[in-house]
């Protein structure tokens, strides 16, 4: 597989918004993370391991359902938060610019511990203390991913893993189901593991 520069890979991203398009668009960018973290590509040629997992990112939004009232109004953005240490830079902010779901601008917000901003999709960075502590303060109603196979054996709902120098994650169903968020069959299929 011929390797994929960040800017195209954000230009394929877009190209992928009509719903019947989702399986295929999903193993598509599994495949295309694969083959880039896999080597063979030139580092200025393939995206980084934070870039790859931005789109990821992105993507859950497409594919989660949240509970009635999560939003204030139907044009409340959804909004993906990042807590502590911020490894995406400015990829994520790109990759979700122009990005909506369900009538939802999709923003980016940087967070402490206590937000003052509602979020649907919380990443937290690795470094945090205490992460299962984190989760368990935010509530219902909020997608939380980070890094590493404890978070999800922690509460956490999505853990990023890299499998094979692959960008792989598990889902922890029955955190979602406790957080409120039913998490569609079309993603849970391209998980590497769920739990239930």
């Amino acid at each position: 597989m011929k390797p994929c520069s960040p800017t195209r890979l954000v230009a394929v991203l877009r190209n992928f918004t009509h719903r019947s398009r989702r399986v295929a668009w999903w193993l598509g960018i599994v495949a295309v993370s694969m083959a880039l973290l896999r080597g063979g590509a030139s580092a200025a040629d393939s995206p980084t391991e934070y870039q790859v997992k931005a789109a990821f990112l992105l993507n859950f939004t497409k594919f989660v359902d949240w509970p009635a009232g999560e939003f204030a109004a139907p044009e409340s953005p959804l909004n993906i938060c990042i807590e502590g240490g911020d490894p995406f830079g400015t990829f994520l902010d790109q990759i979700v610019a122009g990005e909506a779901v369900d009538g939802h601008k999709l923003v980016v917000s940087r967070v402490t511990r206590h937000p003052s901003t509602a979020c649907q999709v919380i990443f937290i960075s690795s470094a945090e203390k205490d992460r299962a502590a984190l989760v368990q303060a935010l509530g219902p109603g909020v997608l939380t991913v980070s890094d590493g196979e404890d978070f999800s054996r922690d509460g956490g709902i999505v853990a990023f893993v890299i499998d094979n120098r692959r960008v792989r994650f598990d889902i922890n169903q029955s955190a979602a189901e406790k957080a409120g968020l039913k998490i569609s069959s079309k993603l849970l299929t391209v998980a590497r593991s769920v739990a239930r």
